[in-house]
């Protein structure tokens, strides 16, 4: 699997996942979602609103990524347990994107400490 390139120097902001629950009941305006799984996980277990960016098809979206996020807006990225996220939000950074967070632990701590109803993998 490809992977995202970036600079370890350049640490992306984080949110934790009782804060994402809470914007999300309150409405996320202006706040990019961005998923960073296989299609095989989102259709397993998803979070509404999330765009998914595979980061194994790196390479087929790279090059738009400035033409479908605004580098501005307030970015939040996902993954399973926030590793391959956190990889994305550096990358992200590298591109000019001025406000990306990380979620912290991912969809699996997602849902074990707000939505019990979204499965585990």
């Amino acid at each position: 699997m490809p992977t995202v390139p970036f600079a370890p120097e350049s640490a992306p902001g984080e949110i934790d996942v009782q804060t994402l629950a809470q914007r999300l009941q309150t409405g996320l305006e202006n706040v990019q979602l961005i998923d960073v799984r296989e299609p095989w996980e989102v259709e397993r277990a998803a979070i509404a609103n999330f765009i998914n960016l595979p980061l194994s098809a790196f390479a087929e979206w790279e090059t738009q990524i400035h033409q479908h996020f605004d580098v501005e807006q307030e970015t939040i990225v996902m993954c399973h347990h926030g590793m391959r996220s956190a990889q994305m939000c550096q990358w992200l950074s590298q591109q000019g994107f001025t406000h990306v967070k990380n979620l912290v632990g991912g969809i699996d701590a997602y849902a074990i400490q707000v939505d019990a109803s979204i499965p585990r993998y």
